[in-house]
């Protein structure tokens, strides 16, 4: 379910597909209606700027099925660049649209992350809020050995689910995925990151006009800034300059 290269936007080395969090999540319920295989990777200032550094993960962002802008500022630097996409394909928002998906069309979702207890509170919070939702099972994010792992992934792929939601950091997801993707049988696998932290009352998403202004990442960083401050405040800065050079770059060659 590879995308056509030609809906696609390069940001800095990083193909990136152009649509909205509307037709995103279309595009995944065709994917389950069909049984077909769509890893959906999500990209973010951070994660373009580890592509340059981690092949492995540039390879895997590469080849994923569908590519998604995850924050404002790929957003902006794509408009800036004269590679304009729609707007940004947010992991909660679009993890918060599959549940809802899921619950109106009878699709079942697996959930993997998170420690045990912060699994299991947001595997209550989400019955509360889905009721009709079918949960095809969940496991927390730690694996005691390779033996251990191999029984989660067996255990998920026998669990019948539409829609596998990885709750691992980047770029733990997106190798984990990459590495079990054949085995899994699932035909979506969107990787969430921290979001069963925000369901489970662990963490807070920003406010609405932080999000729309491009600012969710510094009320992240307030919340947890000994375990953020290198991602946003180092990596961020290499995206601004990579994005002012790509800039300057594409302007020396038009004159």
């Amino acid at each position: 379910m590879e995308s056509d290269v030609k809906y696609r936007a390069q940001i800095l080395g990083v193909a990136v597909d152009r649509m909205t969090l509307d037709q995103c999540v279309d595009r995944l319920d065709q994917a389950v209606i069909e049984r077909r295989r769509c890893h959906i990777v999500l990209v973010n200032a951070a994660k373009i700027v580890k592509c340059r550094f981690d092949p492995e993960l540039a390879e895997i962002v590469r080849h994923a099925d569908l590519i998604g802008a995850d924050g404002v500022p790929v957003v902006w630097a794509s408009r800036l660049l004269g590679r304009s996409l729609p707007g940004r394909v947010n992991g909660t928002d679009l993890m918060e649209r599959l549940f809802r998906l899921c619950e109106t069309k009878g699709h079942s979702v697996y959930l993997l992350g998170a420690r045990p207890e912060v699994l299991a509170r947001a595997v209550a919070a989400i019955r509360e809020q889905y009721p009709g939702l079918r949960i095809a099972g969940s496991r927390h994010g730690y694996f005691g050995s390779a033996k251990d792992e191999q029984r989660a992934v067996r255990a998920i792929a026998e669990s019948g689910a539409d829609v596998l939601l990885v709750g691992m950091s980047t770029p733990m997801k997106e190798k984990w995925v990459h590495r079990h993707s054949r085995e899994l049988a699932v035909p979506v696998i969107h990787g969430i990151g921290g979001s069963f932290d925000i369901l489970a009352g662990v963490t807070r998403r920003a406010p609405l006009w932080m999000q729309r202004d491009g600012l969710e990442w510094f009320y992240r960083l307030c919340q947890e800034p000994r375990r953020m401050w290198k991602r946003y405040l180092v990596t961020n800065s290499i995206f601004v300059y990579l994005v002012i050079r790509e800039l300057v770059r594409t302007r020396a060659m038009r004159l």
